[in-house]
């Protein structure tokens, strides 16, 4: 029986990625012959301390970039919180050559040089925004590190047209995956005239929409940000609200955008380029980065629209569904295991 092993940071905030490889990993334990779990790393202490030391002293750190196999440790136990999961944990970085196969994030892609090819086991990367596929400035690595993947995963148009402008011969090797969001039904009646955001990403640039926005807003209408909730919370407030305000910023299909449409809202803002894969009027305003009187005036607008009551767009949103359905996510999966 394969043993399927996923590769992930240990963070306590919320991390969309984290969350999509938690859900493959218990979809992947629910199927015969296969086994998955997740493994936790984090930088050590020891580690952190000798390069802030280093830093205060101007003393030269490393010229190469990137997390070393000889800074990294495994976080026995560790869960992510603010979803619901049922995941099973790897607590060592001990593999079994003819049970494992090893699933890298791309941003610790070169770690395979190190901790996989010397010895032998099988393994695949999985890269979820093509724009941090160089992951250390050692070439070598880098490139040993996808060339010698059994395949690479990838879940957006725009991640594929990264890795093959970065690795151009590697094209056949590139499989296409598709993740779920579950949102349940949302209810119109239970609509408020509420405005929602995350402030975590392009702060400035919240801000400053928010601040033009004060002057003309309502006074019947409020804005929440939604930052570093929990999921249960998130699409709480999510389906209360009627539009959403996307400031993605270079992200493989950022997932925001999408559950807020399938909340029930209208978004408005940037599609972090890997988002124009669903980003469809009427349903998704696009708005390009930095544009903020635009922005702004696509709020105002979009606000008088709904006080006409405009019809929200079924067609788009059954869509929107469709293409990040559970019966897809699972066939994709099903899809990448067969080449293992």
């Amino acid at each position: 029986m394969k043993n399927i092993i996923f590769i992930t940071h240990a963070e306590k905030k919320a991390s969309g990625g984290a969350k999509i490889i938690y859900n493959y990993s218990q979809i992947i334990n629910n199927l015969k012959n296969f086994n998955s779990e997740v493994l936790h790393l984090k930088k050590k202490k020891i580690s952190k301390i000798k390069n802030s030391f280093k830093k205060k002293l101007g003393l030269k750190i490393s010229d190469e970039t990137g997390w070393q196999l000889n800074e990294v440790e495994v976080v026995k136990n560790f869960k992510y919180k603010w979803f619901e999961h049922n995941v099973l944990t790897k607590n060592d970085l001990k593999f079994d050559k003819d049970k494992d196969f090893v699933i890298l994030p791309e941003i610790f892609s070169h770690l395979a040089a190190d901790l996989l090819i010397k010895n032998n086991i099988k393994y695949s990367i999985f890269v979820q925004n093509g724009y941090v596929i160089a992951s250390t400035n050692n070439e070598k690595k880098l490139k040993d590190s996808y060339n010698n993947a059994s395949f690479i995963l990838s879940y957006s148009n725009d991640i594929t047209k990264c890795i093959n402008l970065k690795f151009p011969k590697l094209k056949a090797k590139i499989i296409k995956v598709s993740y779920a969001l579950n949102l349940g039904k949302y209810d119109t009646k239970k609509k408020k005239n509420l405005i929602t955001f995350m402030g975590r990403k392009l702060p400035q640039h919240s801000y400053l929409v928010l601040n033009y926005l004060k002057s003309y807003l309502p006074s019947n209408w409020l804005i929440k940000n939604i930052n570093n909730m929990s999921e249960k919370d998130t699409y709480k407030n999510l389906k209360k609200s009627k539009i959403f305000l996307a400031f993605s910023n270079f992200e493989g299909l950022p997932l925001p955008p999408a559950e807020a449409a399938l909340a029930g809202n209208y978004v408005i803002g940037y599609t972090g380029e890997g988002g124009k894969e669903y980003w469809k009027k009427p349903l998704f305003t696009k708005i390009y980065s930095g544009e903020i009187v635009s922005f702004v005036n696509q709020i105002i607008n979009r606000i008088k629209l709904l006080s006409a009551n405009c019809k929200f767009p079924k067609k788009k949103y059954l869509l929107l569904k469709n293409k990040f359905s559970s019966k897809n996510e699972l066939n994709s999966i099903k899809n990448f295991l067969r080449h293992i």
